[in-house]
C-alpha cells in the first residue's frame, strides 16, 4: 500500500538536534517530515525525494530550529511600550503602569495580545507564557493566530478571594484550549503583593486540579533584602512555607534569589523552573541577574524570556538569548560560560520544560509537535560560518526568521504574517491611545513598597 502523503515536508536544511546528554547538534541537508501535526521523522534530504506531501518547503541556506518559547511575558503591554522610560522599578510601576493599567478594557488587551503574537511570531516564537488580566481575550487571540501559549490569569491579594477564584475559573475553563495549544496556570502575581494565606490556597488548589503555578519572586535585589528586614525571610522562602514550592511553579526573573535560598530550592518537591528576561534587568539598573549557573547546578532549568514590552521595549527571544550569554560571562568572569551552544539549549529545550511542554515542544525530534522555524543565515551579518552555535546565538537576528510553524500550520511564509493582520491592529490601538494613557484620574490598580 502506498502510504498517505505527509501534511509537510522540509527540505535541503541543516536542524538543530539534542542528544541526551544535553548537547546541541546540527543534521546537515536533512529533511523534517511532518504528519498531523507532529514530527514524524528526521531523515536526508535524499530520503525525502520520494516522499510526496500536501505541502512542501525547501529550506536550501536555512537553519531549521524548534520554536523559540517566551517564558514569561505580558502580552497585552505592548501598547505600554515606550510609555514609561529610565525610571527605576517603583516609579515605573506607581507613577505610569499601574496607573495606566486601571485604564485596561478588555478590547485593549484583546488588540495587545495580536499585536504582541504577530512580534512574536515574525521572531520566532512558537510559544509564550502569559501572566496579565482579561485572559479570555488573550486565549482568543492564541485560538484565532495558531500560536502555543501557557496562560494565567493574574491577581492580587487586594482584590479579595475573588481575583483567586477567577484565576482558577480561568485556568479550568480554557486548560486544552485553541486544540491542545493552549495550557494554564495559577497566577498570583508576587510574594509582594499575594499574601502568605493567598499563596497557600493557591498551592492548595494547584495540588487539587493538577495546575502549575506561574509568578513574580525575587526578582531583584531589593524585594529579596526588604522581605528579609520586613518578615525575616526571602520572597523564596515565602514560596517554600507557603507550599508553592510543593508544586510545579515558574519563577519570573529571580535576580533577587541570594545563596540563604539555594536549599529551599533544591529541596522543593515541585517541578521548579525560573524565567529570566536580561534586557529589562540591564534597563532599570539591577545591579545582579538571573543566577543560572546555580540553578543549573540544582537541575533548575531556566527559560528565556522578554518580560512585557513596557519594561523591554520588545518580545525578542532572539536577543535574550545573546544577552544570556554574554550577561553569564560578565557575571561570572568566565569566558568559558555560557556557551554559544548553552544557550541555544536554554532557548529551545529548557525553555519548554520551563513551561512543562518538555516532552511536547522544545526539540525537532519523532514525536514532538511541529513547532519550527527556519533561519536564513545567508544574510552578510551571519557570513562565513565557522561556528553554527555561535552565528545563531551572535550574529543572528529575530528579522532572520523566514518562516514560522505550529503545530504543522505555517503561520509565517517568507517574513509574510498569514494569520494576523498587523495595521488593523495598530489602527485599533491608535485609537485607544488617549483615553488609555490618561492618568488624570488619579487612580491605580496596586502600590508597589517592596
Amino acid at each position: 500500500m502506498t502510504p498517505s502523503p505527509a501534511g509537510l515536508i522540509i527540505t535541503r536544511c541543516t536542524v538543530l538536534t539534542h542528544d541526551d546528554h544535553e548537547g546541541i547538534g546540527f543534521a546537515e541537508d536533512a529533511a523534517i517530515v511532518v504528519r498531523d501535526g507532529a514530527v514524524e521523522a528526521v531523515i536526508s534530504s535524499a530520503e525525502a525525494e520520494g516522499l510526496t506531501a500536501t505541502e512542501r518547503i525547501d529550506a536550501h541556506g536555512q537553519v531549521a530550529l524548534p520554536g523559540l518559547v517566551n517564558c514569561h511575558t505580558h502580552a497585552p503591554m505592548v501598547a505600554l511600550r515606550g510609555v514609561a522610560e529610565d525610571l527605576p522599578t517603583d516609579e515605573w510601576f506607581n507613577d505610569v503602569v499601574w496607573p495606566i493599567e486601571s485604564n485596561l478594557t478588555e478590547q485593549d488587551v484583546e488588540s495587545g495580545a495580536r499585536l504582541a503574537c504577530a512580534e512574536m511570531i515574525r521572531g520566532g516564537v512558537t510559544c509564550f507564557a502569559d501572566h496579565y488580566f482579561s485572559m479570555d481575550a488573550v486565549a482568543a487571540v492564541v485560538e484565532e493566530c495558531g500560536i502555543r501559549a501557557h496562560l494565567g490569569e493574574a491577581y492580587f491579594s487586594s482584590q479579595g478571594a475573588q481575583g483567586r477564584e477567577r484565576s482558577l475559573e480561568f485556568a479550568l475553563r480554557h486548560r486544552g484550549g485553541a486544540d491542545g495549544r493552549i495550557t494554564t496556570t495559577l497566577a498570583p502575581h508576587a510574594p509582594y503583593t499575594v499574601d502568605d494565606a493567598d499563596l497557600a490556597a493557591t498551592a492548595e488548589l494547584a495540588r487539587e486540579y493538577g495546575l502549575s503555578v506561574h509568578l513574580h519572586a525575587s526578582e531583584n535585589r531589593d524585594q529579596a533584602e526588604a522581605s528579609l528586614a520586613r518578615h525575616g525571610v526571602t520572597p523564596i522562602e515565602v514560596l517554600r512555607r507557603t507550599g508553592i514550592l510543593d508544586v510545579d511553579v515558574l519563577i519570573a526573573h529571580g535576580t533577587g534569589i541570594l545563596d540563604r535560598d539555594l536549599p529551599a530550592l533544591r529541596n522543593a518537591s515541585g517541578r521548579v523552573a525560573v524565567a529570566s528576561a536580561p534586557r529589562g534587568y540591564l534597563k532599570f539598573a539591577w545591579p545582579t541577574t538571573t543566577p543560572v549557573r546555580a540553578l543549573r547546578d540544582l537541575g533548575i532549568p531556566v527559560g528565556l524570556a522578554t518580560d512585557g514590552a513596557a519594561s523591554n521595549n520588545s518580545l525578542d527571544v532572539w536577543e535574550s538569548m545573546a544577552l544570556t550569554a554574554l550577561i553569564q560571562k560578565s557575571a561570572t568572569g568566565d569566558p568559558r560560560w555560557l556557551t554559544a551552544r548553552q544557550a541555544l539549549h536554554h532557548a529551545t529545550l529548557q525553555s519548554a520544560r520551563a513551561v512543562g511542554l518538555g516532552e511536547v515542544v522544545g526539540s525537532i525530534a519523532p514525536g514532538r509537535r511541529a513547532d519550527i522555524i527556519l533561519v536564513d543565515l545567508t544574510g552578510p551579518h551571519t557570513q562565513p560560518v565557522h561556528d553554527l552555535a555561535a552565528t545563531l546565538v551572535h550574529s543572528a537576528r529575530s528579522s532572520d526568521v523566514r518562516t514560522t510553524i505550529v503545530d504543522g500550520r505555517v503561520l509565517m511564509r517568507d517574513r509574510e504574517l498569514l494569520t494576523i493582520d498587523v495595521p488593523a491592529v495598530v489602527r485599533e490601538l491608535g485609537e485607544r491611545m488617549p483615553a488609555l494613557l490618561d492618568r488624570g484620574h488619579g487612580k491605580r490598580i496596586q502600590e508597589y513598597d517592596t
